[in-house]
């Protein structure tokens, strides 16, 4: 077909062209490619990034799903004329459906660059799409489950970019420096090294390839030769694993403490290196090492990105509640005296790959991650966020680990000092080096010393044994009730992965929780790979061990950091409109049968007036929140109604109700708690459905390309005022219908003494999903 022919075509038969003068489709159509695909050939992916529109041309294709039984389960026949693709291109998103053709297919594959400047610019064309995008998406709602499962990797947790490229990750510590080259073509061929450097002795040092490991050992050396003698270790391994400063592509460094200034991992930049210097005084065992090891990177590679990973980042949505100490509020403003957690970018990785293992969406699951190694710490994961975790303002903090001590009543400080007189640097030492499981057994702090000694009927070896297991078992408890509930336990780290007696005793009597644990599974568990499915059969709960490969994970964070920097200064580079602030507050969405229930049979919702987002409004109906403790008399109802009631208050109503909701996203309302509501007819008793809103933005799909962010990107965003202050943990909500505002609620916007009509403008982007 020629090109002449192809443009009459578009116009004439593509209802997405509808309305394009003639030298728009033409530039459209040079712009793109016609591409022949036979018969049962795949045209998209699931779970791929599309990157293109499609339009067919002649033939007929299928879009479907694999119905998890090697079978396909339908949702639409294309012909000739019809589009795929623009789902992806529209939310960002990964493609979520097949489109395999149905017999010989020509295709005019029409690139993102053309949709962008040729459609996203007519309204037309997107109205069209947008009903595309929701019939679509209705469609695949009505598949069973199965149908719509995710691929293999949803999270992107291999990094294979099916590309060359190979990422340095860098963890230097007092003891051990490790490091590893991460392949992003080829996930199997990944070099892992750890130099031991302790003391004055020889540096030791052991690299690992697939199979293969070597060690070495030379004389102690400066941190300055460090790529020098990286490089002496690799070639070790071989030819095939020789170290090419060429083919690196970015470095990113493991960094133990990011305070409250950092919520996510950096791109490293003078500001970002005085931040991590001014931070020292909370880790000084921990961020000085590792601000040395940026330095030498960046000496010895000043042209490559590199990317700060923090340990603490994760925990950055932890509530007030949950961080604070009880001490006087003026050393947090004043001081930063709080909880931060650590072990954040294992946490994080311990909840996607258990969402991936499971196929289900991160988003609906509540987990208890527990990190188990040299550090050990728990986190209550809560729908994809960290509500708290067992590591308090430094990694000393929380549970009894090898050597370091966990929990301690500060007033055994004072006494240590008083008594024998301790130096704080003696305190320090005895904490951190001198306790745990080394202290209480006396032995070591090696898991396998301590029960090799325990089955030999060592009592102090039993009684380590015993304390750290109780504390792994206690706070597994603690962080359910935290949830109010859990779907997953997780194991990981050293102790995590070896251990079957740790993970044995960790579950006992559990088991009323839903956590049962079939023991011999758990006995079986090897050399991990991935992961093991350790819970029994007919166990509510899933029980997963997960392999923990903390330079892979370092590596992850670093490709999406130097994404969300290019993407952020790409919309710095364009004249954005501000965001108009609206406050939220309290309010109720009915369902139509508690419509009925509360203002009698047949009741239909009054409209009062329109809200900001189009179809919303405040209707004239009110009724009274009921809670344990107390009541919140005439809160307005808004409309239309919905498929369940949901009832949206501040934290500082929380009390006066005595309900304690978590922060969820609207229609999020897996458990949460319930309380009653109060109408002139009658009264509803509800079992859930009490939520704190988390702030967020609506925004049309062509806002958020604008933007360059995607729907549920989590963003921080700069309110501009009298005491100009930055949001975090906004998330994005993009959606044809929307119009752009920002919505907080009521506490929020007293605290910064904000109101509606206010002007906001997004800082970074924290995170894409």
């Amino acid at each position: 077909m020629s090109d002449i022919d192809l443009q009459r075509f578009c116009r004439e038969n593509v209802r997405l062209f509808d309305g394009f003068p003639a030298d728009r489709v033409e530039d459209i159509v040079r712009q793109s490619r016609l591409v022949t695909f036979e018969a049962n050939e795949t045209m998209i992916e699931t779970g791929g990034d599309g990157g293109f529109i499609g339009v067919i041309v002649s033939g007929c294709a299928d879009i479907s799903l694999s119905d998890g039984g090697g079978g396909r389960s339908a949702i639409s026949r294309l012909e000739a004329g019809e589009v795929f693709g623009a789902i992806a291109l529209l939310t960002g998103e990964p493609v979520v459906a097949d489109v395999i053709a149905g017999s010989r297919c020509q295709v005019l594959m029409i690139p993102r660059e053309a949709f962008n400047s040729h459609i996203l610019t007519n309204p037309k064309a997107i109205g069209y799409l947008s009903r595309q995008l929701a019939e679509r998406t209705r469609a695949i709602a009505r598949l069973p489950s199965e149908a719509a499962a995710r691929p293999d990797d949803p999270y992107a947790l291999s990094l294979n970019s099916g590309g060359p490229g190979k990422i340095m990750t860098l963890n230097v510590g007092l003891g051990q420096i490790h490091f590893a080259i991460v392949d992003t073509s080829d996930n199997h061929a990944d070099i892992h090294g750890i130099i031991d450097h302790a003391d004055s002795r020889p540096a030791r040092i052991t690299v690992r390839a697939g199979q293969r490991q070597e060690t070495m050992e030379r004389p102690s050396f400066e941190l300055a030769e460090l790529f020098r003698v990286i490089g002496e270790a690799s070639a070790l391994l071989g030819p095939a694993c020789a170290f090419d400063r060429a083919e690196i592509t970015a470095i990113g460094h493991r960094v133990a403490h990011g305070g409250s200034q950092f919520a996510n991992s950096v791109v490293i930049t003078p500001a970002v290196i005085a931040g991590i210097e001014a931070l020292a005084a909370f880790a000084p065992l921990h961020n000085p090492l590792n601000l040395a090891g940026i330095r030498v990177a960046l000496r010895d590679f000043p042209d490559l990105p590199q990317v700060a990973v923090f340990d603490t980042a994760f925990h950055q949505t932890l509530a007030p509640y949950a961080y604070l100490y009880g001490l006087p509020y003026a050393l947090h403003e004043q001081d930063g005296i709080r909880r931060y957690g650590f072990h954040g970018t294992s946490h994080r990785y311990v909840s996607l790959k258990s969402a991936a293992v499971l196929k289900r969406p991160l988003g609906e699951l509540e987990i208890v991650s527990c990190h188990l190694g040299a550090g050990a710490s728990l986190c209550a994961i809560d729908h994809g966020r960290s509500i708290d975790t067992t590591m308090g303002m430094t990694p000393t903090d929380g549970l009894i680990m090898p050597t370091r001590s966990g929990s301690v009543d500060p007033a055994v400080m004072i006494h240590l000092m008083q008594q024998p007189g301790m130096s704080p640097e003696r305190l320090s030492a005895l904490i951190n080096k001198e306790s745990g499981l080394l202290g209480i057994s006396g032995i070591s702090g090696d898991i396998g010393e301590i029960e090799k000694a325990a089955a030999e009927g060592h009592y102090r070896a039993q009684l380590a044994h015993k304390a750290f297991c109780y504390q792994v078992r206690k706070n597994i408890g603690a962080y359910v009730a935290a949830m109010g509930g859990i779907d997953v336990l997780a194991f990981t780290g050293d102790i995590g992965e070896s251990s079957a007696a740790v993970r044995g005793l960790a579950c006992q009597g559990l088991e009323f929780m839903g956590i049962r644990l079939d023991e011999e599974k758990n006995r079986q568990v090897g050399k991990l790979d991935s992961y093991a499915i350790i819970s029994a059969d007919d166990s509510p709960v899933a029980i997963l061990v997960i392999a923990n490969d903390n330079e892979r994970l370092v590596a992850r964070e670093t490709l999406r950091a130097i994404e969300r920097n290019r993407l952020l200064l790409a919309a710095r580079a364009e004249a954005l409109p501000a965001i108009p602030i609206e406050i939220s507050a309290h309010h109720v969405h009915l369902s139509q049968a508690d419509v009925e229930a509360l203002f009698g049979p047949g009741h239909q919702l009054t409209p009062l007036h329109e809200l900001s987002q189009p179809g919303q409004y405040s209707c004239e109906e009110k009724v009274d929140l009921v809670g344990p403790k107390g009541r919140i008399a005439n809160v307005r109802v808004l409309g239309p109604t919905r498929k369940e009631t949901q009832i949206e208050i501040a934290m500082t109503e929380q009390f006066k109700l005595g309900v304690l909701p978590p922060i969820r996203q609207s229609g999020d309302l897996v458990g949460t708690p319930g309380l009653t509501l109060e109408g002139p007819q009658g009264s509803v008793a509800l079992e859930r459905g009490v939520i704190c809103a988390q702030r967020h933005i609506h925004m049309s799909l062509e806002d958020a390309r604008r933007f360059h962010v995607q729907n549920n990107n989590v963003v921080r965003v700069r309110v501009e005022g009298d005491r100009e202050l930055i949001f975090g943990d906004v998330v994005v909500r993009a959606d044809p219908s929307y119009r752009l505002a920002m919505h907080i609620d009521t506490d929020e916007g007293n605290a910064g003494h904000i109101h509606t009509g206010m002007l906001g403008h997004i800082e970074e982007i924290q995170r894409r999903h």
